[in-house]
């Protein structure tokens, strides 16, 4: 087994690994559906985003493995971080690096690597996101784009750590977040001719709410309508709150089957909502939904122009009935 050497800068690298202030911090969404979706779009078992510390790389999103940490003179990430590009090992067993290694000759058995290092601004490499399989493997050229697009990704969330990406009231994505999500997501769907679907929500009569009722009782209203579209929704989908009484979902590798099971439950889990807590009101929304055409929606604005126009034809239609 081959011990992983340090980079030139460790030094600094830590200071600014620490600065994070992610190292042993609770879950976060926007982390954990990374790993989610890498684990769907690649169909391996583990899926991991690491933060390669002094002695330990420790695992800010895991998905398919209990634990929360290795030592880093085992970590395959040790290795990672000491490259610019793609750390690809498609058969532990015949790597002179890590034949002998007890992640390979033990749990979790690991067989295929995968991992890019993630970069912050100023050139450190923080640790990776990572595609762990118990079988061999290879990646090909168009899923070697795609990793190193969830990479940058996970890279953009790291630099943003510090910057208002999620919405504070509801805790999901907020309108910046939510475009720096789902455009890397369109671009995935693009490159595998994979359709999506983006919804748009209005709630309806919002500022009676507030009007009647009080913004207290306006601001419980959204996080209820938050929590149904956290519920309803898929752990790979992307959803956010855009401002005010707007929420938006993007939906990916849907069909219209599948779009359409999504809605009925998210229907039926706010019903639920509105007869148990016993308001004054009901929520109730309007809802655009427009499917993603490559040659149109060149970026994400102009897919939510587009799908802000049909919420407001639907919002108009509820009026004439």
């Amino acid at each position: 087994m081959l011990v992983p050497g340090k980079p030139a800068n460790e030094t600094v690298r830590l200071e600014v690994l620490h600065g994070l202030n992610l190292l042993d911090s609770a879950p976060e969404e926007r982390f954990d559906r990374l790993t989610r979706l890498a684990k769907r779009l690649f169909n391996v078992p583990i899926a991991l985003v690491t933060l390669v510390d002094k002695d330990r790389q420790w695992f800010k999103s895991c998905v398919g493995l209990d634990a929360t940490e290795t030592p880093r003179d085992v970590s395959f990430c040790g290795h990672a971080i000491l490259q610019n590009d793609l750390l690809l090992v498609p058969d532990a067993r015949e790597d002179v690096r890590f034949h002998d290694n007890p992640l390979v000759t033990g749990a979790p058995n690991i067989r295929f690597y995968a991992g890019y290092p993630l970069t912050v601004p100023n050139g450190n490499k923080m640790g990776t996101l990572c595609l762990i399989d118990t079988k061999p493997r290879e990646l090909d050229d168009e899923e070697r784009a795609l990793l190193r697009d969830l990479a940058e990704m996970a890279e953009q969330e790291l630099t943003a750590v510090q910057m208002a990406s999620m919405d504070e009231l509801t805790l999901l994505s907020n309108r910046r977040g939510f475009k720096q999500l789902a455009q890397h997501a369109l671009d995935a769907c693009a490159r595998l001719e994979r359709p999506a679907t983006l919804l748009f929500f209005d709630l309806n009569d919002f500022k009676q709410i507030n009007d009647l009722y009080g913004h207290a009782e306006g601001d419980s209203a959204l996080k209820t309508f938050a929590d149904v579209l956290r519920i309803a929704f898929r752990e790979s989908d992307v959803v956010g709150r855009l401002g005010g009484d707007e929420f938006v979902a993007l939906l990916t590798g849907s069909s219209h089957i599948e779009t359409n099971a999504i809605m009925a439950r998210l229907k039926e889990i706010l019903e639920e909502r509105n007869a148990t807590l016993h308001r004054g009101y009901a929520i109730r929304f309007s809802v655009g939904q427009i499917e993603y055409d490559v040659k149109r929606h060149e970026t994400v604005d102009r897919l939510l122009a587009d799908a802000d126009g049909a919420m407001y034809a639907h919002k108009q239609a509820l009026k004439r009935c």
